[in-house]
């Protein structure tokens, strides 16, 4: 069986230096924002040219954190793409904003630029881009309208950690990057996590005292605040995994080079933009059959994923936010889509098979 993921193999090369932070972590006896989160952030920081990070308890607490530091006033809009995982969404919402969703360029899967401009009104405060399944959104053009209208961005970074605009990390871009930690991403823990980055010092100060209670000084509370602390061991876990997170996306972008050179053209795959570096959390193809395919393909015992089945507007959840409003470029992405293993535990060879056997799919 060729499988999606497996978090124990892609996680085996860390684990005696896991073993050595859990004692480390265990022995010093101080659990929350000790030295070990503080020397993560200071890593992070570091590692995508940003001046400042905060560790947090998630990455949709990286995200409504973001939003709240920005002083929105309830109601504001904040654009957003349609084709996004909820959690974005729902990140605006809690914050007590308006989405304002915008369709994604088929080829890239990313918000649409020239989109954007014909859903900013008076009300539009940010933009929420998002660096969908590891790929760079065109933060040139986005960064111009933005200025344009003075609009905050905001980047969702959680399938993008060390992608790169030219030679710019995605994250320190826009006003602030949300990442997530989540076990599956490229840089992932063993948990949950999340960060944000900023080059701001007044928001970084700001969100410093946000996620913890609204206060830096224990029993004084200058904001309302939350509980959203990234705890020792996860930052202990991340400090390790961030000095080969370039080993882990030079991998997956390897993989990526074998799908692309010998999959099909039947297969519609990823665009390959110039400028960006795409590190693949997320191989998406698309075929008008993506169902027998998915099945056909674990008839062969290769397992995949969908990334995502469900279009935001078409949630449940949402029901009273998008209300006769369609979709038609995001509901294609959401029927057509399917990603394929490019995890850190995949193999070259377990990626050519998986390419011999779409190619055969439907002759």
């Amino acid at each position: 069986m060729i499988e999606y993921e497996n978090l124990r193999k892609s996680n085996q090369l860390f684990f005696e230096q896991y073993n050595d932070s859990f004692s480390e972590v265990l022995d010093s006896g101080w659990y929350i924002l000790g030295s070990k989160v503080k020397k993560f952030e200071e890593e992070f920081a570091s590692y995508n040219g940003a001046s400042y990070c905060v560790g947090v308890a998630s990455g949709l607490d990286a995200l409504i954190l973001s939003l709240k530091v920005l002083d929105i006033e309830s109601g504001g809009e904040v654009i957003v793409p349609s084709n996004t995982y909820i959690a974005t969404i729902l990140a605006i919402i809690h914050a007590g904003l308006i989405p304002v969703l915008v369709e994604p360029d088929i080829s890239t899967y990313n918000i649409d630029p020239e989109k954007i401009r014909r859903k900013i009104t008076d009300k539009t405060k940010a933009i929420l881009v998002v660096h969908l399944y590891g790929k760079p959104c065109d933060m040139n053009s986005i960064s111009k309208i933005a200025e344009k209208y003075n609009l905050k961005i905001v980047e969702d970074c959680a399938q993008a950690h060390g992608a790169k605009v030219i030679d710019k990390n995605v994250g320190t871009i826009g006003d602030l990057g949300a990442f997530s930690f989540y076990p599956t991403k490229n840089l992932g823990c063993l948990g949950d996590g999340g960060a944000i980055l900023t080059n701001n010092l007044i928001l970084y100060e700001k969100l410093m005292k946000l996620r913890n209670y609204g206060s830096s000084i224990k029993y004084h509370n200058d904001y309302i605040g939350y509980n959203s602390r990234l705890d020792e061991l996860q930052a202990a876990f991340l400090s390790t995994k961030l000095r080969y997170l370039d080993r882990i996306n030079q991998h997956k972008r390897t993989l990526a080079a074998i799908y692309h050179q010998n999959l099909n053209d039947h297969i519609i795959k990823p665009d390959i933009v110039d400028d960006l570096l795409d590190v693949y959390h997320i191989y998406p193809i698309r075929h008008p059959k993506r169902n027998k395919l998915k099945e056909y393909l674990l008839n062969h015992n290769i397992k995949t994923e969908i990334h995502y089945p469900i279009a935001p507007h078409k949630q449940k959840a949402f029901s009273l936010y998008f209300k006769n409003e369609t979709f038609p470029v995001s509901e294609e992405i959401h029927d057509t889509i399917l990603s394929l293993p490019i995890s850190f535990s995949t193999t070259a060879d377990e990626v050519a098979k998986v390419c011999e056997v779409i190619n055969q799919f439907g002759r």
